[in-house]
C-alpha cells in the first residue's frame, strides 16, 4: 500500500482509506460483526485511515471503531461533526464544539481526537474567525490533535485551505466529479492541505455493477436520496440521472477492462494517484469488497486521466462542472 504526507496533517496515510458510514447501519444492515471483520481486513491490506462520523448511525459508526482500534492504536480515525443540530451558523459554537467532541472522544475511547473535520458546514461558517478561533482552542487544550473541514464546494475548499491551521479538506472526488482538479487539488498541494477524497465510486456507479433497472433497500441512501432530495444535489450518483450515470459507469468499466482492472480498482487507483491527493475512502460492505478497495492502493501508474476527462466532458460537465 502506497502512503502519502502532507506536512499540516503530519503523519503519512495509506493512499486508500476505509470510509465508515455503511458500518452505522445507514446504507442497510450491518452486524457489528461484519463491521470489526471489514475493519480488520482494511488493516490486514494496509488500511491506516478511518473515516467516520458522529451521525453515522448516531454514534454506532465510532463506537464500533472505538472498540477496534483499542487492540489497533496506529490507526488514525478522522470523525465529524456538526450535523447533530441544524446547520446554522449560531449552532458552530464552542459550547457545541465541547459537547459534539467529548461525546466522540467517549465513543471512540481516546483522550485527544486525531482529527476532526466540520460536517459540510455552511459556507457562512466555513468564513468565519470565530470558528476557527474555537477549534484552536480544542487543539491547544488537547481535545483535538488537528482539524479540518468537509465541504460541498470547490470554493468552500479554496476558503478552507486558505486558513492556517487547517489539516485537511475532505471533498466528493472521483472520475464522474473532475471539478477539484482545476484549482482546488493544486491549492491544497501548495500549502500542504491533505485532500480526503470522499465518495470516489460516485455512490457505487463506479463499481461498474448497477444497471438501469438497480433498486436499493428502503433504508439504503441511495434509494431515498437518488435523486438529491434529500442533501446537495450531486452527493449521490454525480447530480446526473441515473440512468445517465449507469451509462457512463459502462463506459468506464470497458476502460478498466482494457486495462485488465475491475472497474472499482481502476477508480481507486486512478483517483489515489492525482497530485494532491492524500487519501480515498470508500466505503465497503464486506471483507471481499475491503480487500479489493485496498488493492487499489498498490496499481501500478494509470496514465487515463485524458480519457476519463472525456467520458466527464460527454455526460457530466455542462449537468455539474459550474454547480461545484
Amino acid at each position: 500500500m502506497d502512503t502519502r504526507i502532507a506536512p499540516r496533517l503530519g503523519r503519512p496515510l495509506s493512499v486508500i482509506g476505509l470510509g465508515t458510514w455503511q458500518l452505522g447501519a445507514d446504507w442497510g444492515d450491518v452486524s457489528e460483526a461484519d463491521a470489526t471483520a471489514i475493519l480488520e481486513a482494511s488493516v490486514e491490506s494496509g488500511v491506516t485511515v478511518f473515516d467516520t462520523a458522529d451521525v453515522y448511525g448516531d454514534g454506532r459508526s465510532e463506537t464500533i471503531i472505538g472498540r477496534f482500534i483499542a487492540d489497533h492504536p496506529d490507526i488514525f480515525v478522522a470523525t465529524k461533526m456538526g450535523r447533530r443540530l441544524e446547520q446554522v451558523p449560531e449552532n458552530y459554537s464552542m459550547a457545541n464544539f465541547r459537547a459534539w467532541t467529548d461525546r466522540s472522544r467517549a465513543n471512540l475511547g481516546v483522550d485527544t481526537l486525531d482529527l476532526v473535520q466540520l460536517h459540510c458546514p455552511p459556507t457562512a461558517v466555513i468564513e468565519s474567525d470565530a470558528v476557527y478561533d474555537n477549534l484552536d482552542t480544542l487543539v491547544d487544550e488537547g481535545v483535538i490533535a488537528r482539524y479540518g473541514i468537509s465541504v460541498e464546494t470547490s470554493a468552500q475548499a479554496l476558503a478552507a485551505i486558505a486558513r492556517p491551521n487547517v489539516a485537511s479538506v475532505q471533498i466528493i472526488l472521483n472520475a464522474f466529479r473532475l471539478k477539484p482538479l482545476d484549482g482546488v487539488l493544486p491549492a491544497a498541494a501548495a500549502a500542504g492541505v491533505a485532500i480526503i477524497a470522499r465518495v470516489p465510486l460516485a455512490s457505487g456507479l463506479l463499481s461498474g455493477k448497477y444497471t438501469k433497472d438497480t433498486t436499493f433497500a428502503a433504508d439504503d441512501h441511495r434509494n431515498y436520496n437518488r435523486n438529491g432530495e434529500a442533501f446537495d444535489v450531486g452527493e449521490t450518483f454525480s447530480g446526473v440521472d441515473f440512468e445517465t450515470g449507469v451509462t457512463a459507469a459502462q463506459e468506464f468499466s470497458a476502460l478498466a477492462e482494457s486495462l485488465g482492472l475491475a472497474a472499482p480498482t481502476a477508480a481507486l487507483a486512478w483517483l489515489a494517484q492525482l497530485p494532491g491527493v492524500t487519501t480515498v475512502i470508500p466505503g465497503a460492505r464486506n471483507v471481499e469488497q475491503a480487500r479489493a478497495n485496498a488493492s487499489a492502493g498498490s496499481v501500478g501508474e494509470l496514465e487515463i486521466t485524458e480519457r476519463v476527462t472525456e467520458l466527464y466532458d460527454r455526460f457530466f460537465r455542462a449537468e455539474v462542472h459550474e454547480r461545484w
